[in-house]
């Protein structure tokens, strides 16, 4: 077996990723680069806890034509190979559904990255548009948004793509944005608060007159 200490990565970098709730399911992919021509691919619908390191495909990244491997590539093989083709410096890509930053790709606004997590993320987190999954245009709307100093990407109501030097890099970009999301959400709804309030009250004074004028 080819690339077995790069694809058993792949195995152990999907299993982290599950137990830290990045994955479930099926639903996430990852793409290694193994050498300057070659890139490890995680299978097509394949649970994770019973993925084999023979199950990962490793892939000509010039045209993404099958080497080796017992299953089919993940149908999001494109969007990883548009940012490992555009970026030298990225070893590794992790497209992830996770809850929080997903949320955040369904408002389809870029997001502004405070100092401490530039580091990992870059200076903002653009949005791609909406396209089907594992569409060619899908990973060109993705290809338009690909910048050298940008790590991670919101995809309009389809997730996200995260991507470093290495696994590790990768990893921390997945953990950095999550955190980043929670505070943008949490900001957006401490700034909603004395707009719903009012509401909330009213709705409570409706309810209660109804609740005396019919009595249980």
């Amino acid at each position: 077996m080819q690339y077995a200490q790069e694809r058993q990565i792949v195995v152990d970098l999907c299993l982290e990723l599950s137990r830290r709730s990045y994955f479930s399911g099926t639903g996430g992919n990852i793409a290694l680069r193994v050498d300057d021509a070659h890139i490890a691919v995680t299978p097509s619908a394949t649970d994770y806890f019973s993925m084999s390191a023979s199950d990962v495909c490793i892939l000509k990244l010039a045209d993404l034509s099958v080497v080796e491997g017992d299953r089919d590539p993940s149908v999001e093989t494109s969007l990883h190979a548009r940012v490992l083709r555009a970026r030298k410096d990225v070893r590794c890509s992790i497209h992830t559904h996770q809850p929080i930053a997903s949320a955040c790709a369904l408002l389809g606004k870029e997001l502004d990255v405070p100092p401490e997590f530039r580091r990992s993320l870059g200076r903002r987190i653009p949005v791609a548009g909406y396209a089907p999954s594992g569409s060619g245009l899908l990973s060109r709307l993705l290809g338009r948004r690909v910048r050298s100093d940008v790590n991670a990407y919101l995809m309009l109501n389809h997730g996200v793509l995260c991507c470093g030097s290495s696994p590790e890099e990768a990893m921390q970009t997945v953990e950095d944005l999550e955190s980043l999301a929670r505070a943008h959400l949490q900001r957006r709804i401490v700034a909603r608060a004395p707009l719903i309030a009012p509401l909330q009250k009213a709705l409570w004074r409706v309810a209660d007159a109804l609740t005396k004028r019919h009595p249980e």
